[in-house]
């Protein structure tokens, strides 16, 4: 019986993330011929090509997309194993920034499974907009911040990836049909807002803004209530709304970006381990992709 070595299955996953042999390299500390030599002997093992080559570019073969979806839950096992094994080594406070549509929906899970995993690490969590706990990590009042962006051109080497947007509206209410089109927004400075109004503007549509709140409970209790429309990451859609799209002549929405921001060179042990953790799982968890 083979076995598949973790280390052998991390650079694999990597490459797939980083989109790219030089760029896992970079982030693994190895050259590129030693990542392209690590995943051609994973080919060898499993006895299948894992991409499919055309000059410089590459995709998942099939089989690839198959040990993918394997690859990550082995590792997540893997890493919280070692987690829990030496859970005592790993102390102090970690201050982070989430935005709040997104501490309502899966991140509970993630950062409890976190603190079981690292007991002896405090987390002190705060939700704002992006562009609010950006401005505070610039001065210091946080150590990582989950951060969305509405421009792909993001100044940061950081962990990131893309996530879908989508419509929602109440199911019981077709405010979506309405001219001028009534949107549920929140105040200025807001990623979501910032790309609603774009598409509108773009395709001529009509609109007005019926309902701010600075809070996600507020904006979802808008929506639920039936006064009008607003846009979400795919991943932190709550239950209970309607997501909206070409069979309610919805505009299709660019995607935006999410980057877990802190400073390297300044992060403490606890918040590496946080970052390692969040990344692993954000990805997996929203399906969000990493440019090539």
């Amino acid at each position: 019986m083979k076995n598949l070595p973790t280390d052998l299955l991390r650079t694999f996953v990597t490459v797939v993330d980083e989109g790219g042999f030089s760029s896992a390299g970079d982030l693994l500390g190895r050259s590129q011929p030693a990542i392209s030599l690590q995943v051609k002997r994973l080919e060898e093992l499993v006895g299948v090509p894992l991409f499919q080559r055309s000059g410089r570019s590459f995709q998942l073969s099939e089989e690839g997309h198959v040990l993918l979806s394997y690859a990550r839950p082995m590792l997540n096992l893997n890493d919280e194993l070692l987690a829990r094994i030496n859970k005592t080594s790993l102390s102090g406070a970690v201050r982070l920034g989430v935005p709040n549509e997104f501490a309502d929906s899966f991140l509970p899970d993630i950062l409890g499974r976190f603190a079981q995993s690292y007991p002896e690490v405090m987390l002190e969590v705060g939700c704002e907009l992006s562009t609010h706990l950006l401005a505070k990590l610039e001065k210091g009042e946080y150590d990582l911040v989950f951060g969305l962006h509405a421009n792909s051109n993001v100044k940061t080497t950081n962990e990131g990836w893309t996530e879908a947007l989508v419509w929602i509206g109440s199911p019981q209410h077709a405010v979506y049909s309405k001219s001028p089109l009534p949107l549920i927004v929140a105040p200025m400075g807001c990623v979501y807002r910032q790309r609603i109004l774009e598409t509108l503007e773009q395709i001529g549509r009509p609109w007005r803004i019926a309902y701010t709140s600075p809070s996600f409970g507020g904006i979802k209790a808008g929506v639920l209530a039936g006064l009008g429309v607003t846009v979400l990451a795919r991943s932190a859609v709550p239950e209970g709304v309607h997501v909206l799209g070409s069979l309610e002549r919805m505009p299709k929405l660019p995607d935006i970006r999410v980057h877990l921001h802190y400073d390297r060179s300044r992060a403490s042990e606890a918040v590496l381990a946080l970052v390692d953790y969040m990344s692993a799982r954000l990805q997996h968890t929203t399906g969000g992709t990493n440019p090539t």
